[in-house]
């Protein structure tokens, strides 16, 4: 924030005198973290002055600290409208352009201060942020390289253009530069919680835990960093020390909806059905369109018997249209169990939608329709499935048996001829072999895959625990 002075100053008398002195009050109110007094303060000036170009720059720091965004922009800009070439002002104007998503008006602000003032290394350092999240990196690195030149100790840019290398899946070298970014600035915000991030996307999960402690003895209130650690310690088992940690952020936020929705999943996978029912229940009361709870409550009234409340639920959270795959095949399962195979079908064909790679889902939609009696399309999704993972020997078989459903014997033994030249002492090809004419179909699908078997298992980040249904 903008002051002239480091020691108090004198203020004339009179309106303007009085607006200087709240301008000064709300530079020490801001120094001190108390953003809303001080830009009460600021709002005070400016009623007495509205055409200090200063202080409505001052007050769209102040908004910034405070988060609101656009309401800064507009201070900005009023600003600007006075002294339109100040780098300062242009810079941070740029900046929140680019975090409302504003990137190509904060593009054309950047340039605009590079040609009024070349070796302003601010607009080569933020701009590297702006262009790493237009997912332009290459242009990233060019404004890295650009701010090395005039100053080549900026923890800022190493952690700018750290961020530009973790997006693209390099680790090592995102690492490198937050390592940095720390030696350059030690008390950089949230540097060790980026570097353990980095550690865990790369595997090096012990390693992670260590930058997640380092984190917290720096700042252990921090529920970001609290609840990303709570996520590690449940992928490496510790179950116990994650659930301390979703309930110490309830103890700091008791509102804070993820923490709850991860005590449920504990509590599922520990098998204690009620508990995990309660915890789900108070996450969806809590917020109401969060979606995943519903459908494990489906599963706890699964387990407890109670198929039209699980119906009830996997209906409720198919309305808040669920993105995530893994829930959506997980719903499909459980549509499956309670015999909604129109449903089950409808979940399996958005994730086929969203990952038309995915070999498994093709070939779980072929089962669902063989079930069904629905042996052409079934054909054509195990025939996909096929296409996509050429030798596996599941979905040879599961080929073959709708074949012969469809009385198409000689492609039925087509198929189990190269099932047997790739698992020529597999029990269940022979079988299919030498009895290729024989049992139902219909029965054999059932019989054979239709055994789900419950695990549990947690997941990596930006992954909440799933629990799959998978085919016997």
């Amino acid at each position: 924030m903008l002051t002239n002075d480091s020691e108090y100053p004198q203020f004339e008398f009179g309106p303007y005198g009085e607006a200087e002195q709240k301008v000064w009050h709300a530079f020490e109110l801001y120094e001190n973290g108390k953003m809303s007094d001080a830009l009460s303060e600021l709002n005070l000036a400016l009623q007495i002055d509205p055409a200090n170009c200063s202080w409505h720059f001052n007050k769209g720091l102040t908004l910034d600290a405070l988060e609101r965004y656009e309401q800064a922009i507009s201070e900005y800009e009023t600003a600007l409208a006075g002294n339109p070439e100040d780098v300062e002002i242009l810079n941070s104007l740029a900046i929140d352009y680019t975090r409302r998503g504003r990137y190509e008006l904060a593009i054309a602000i950047f340039e605009k201060i590079q040609r009024l003032q070349p070796d302003f290394e601010p607009c080569y350092c933020n701009r590297i942020i702006t262009y790493t999240e237009m997912e332009l990196h290459t242009n990233a690195e060019e404004m890295f390289y650009l701010a090395q030149q005039l100053n080549p100790d900026c923890p800022l840019c190493y952690y700018n253009i750290g961020n530009s290398l973790f997006i693209r899946g390099n680790y090592p070298k995102a690492i490198w530069c937050w390592n940095k970014t720390a030696t350059l600035e030690p008390n950089h915000p949230q540097i060790e919680y980026r570097i353990a991030q980095a550690h865990w996307a790369d595997g090096e999960l012990e390693i992670a835990k260590q930058h997640f402690l380092a984190e917290l003895r720096n700042n252990p209130g921090d529920i970001d960093v609290i609840f990303d650690f709570g996520i590690i310690q449940l992928e490496t088992g510790q179950t116990e020390a994650a659930k301390e940690k979703f309930n110490r952020i309830l103890e700091f936020e008791p509102d804070y909806t993820p923490a709850m929705h991860y005590l449920g999943e504990i509590a599922l996978d520990l098998g204690d059905y009620v508990a995990a029912t309660q915890w789900f229940l108070r996450a969806i009361q809590n917020d109401e369109m969060l979606p995943g709870p519903r459908y494990r409550l489906a599963q706890c009234a699964l387990i407890s018997g109670d198929i039209q409340t699980a119906r009830d639920y996997l209906m409720a959270e198919m309305n808040l249209y669920p993105t995530d795959s893994d829930v959506m095949l997980s719903m499909a399962w459980l549509f499956l169990e309670i015999d909604e195979y129109s449903l089950a079908v409808d979940c399996m064909l958005q994730v086929a939608n969203d990952e038309p790679k995915n070999a498994q889902v093709f070939h779980y939609l072929g089962l669902t329709l063989a079930i069904q009696k629905q042996y052409d399309n079934a054909i054509e999704f195990l025939e996909q499935a096929a296409e996509l993972s050429p030798q596996n020997i599941a979905i040879m078989k599961d080929c073959a048996r709708a074949y012969l459903a469809k009385g198409r014997l000689d492609k039925a033994r087509q198929i189990i001829e190269s099932c047997r030249a790739l698992a020529p002492e597999e029990q269940e090809v022979l079988l299919l072999h030498q009895d290729i004419n024989g049992a139902s179909f219909l029965q054999r699908i059932k019989n054979t895959f239709l055994k789900p078997t419950t695990k549990r298992r947690f997941y990596n980040i930006q992954k909440k625990l799933r629990r799959h249904l998978h085919l016997g």
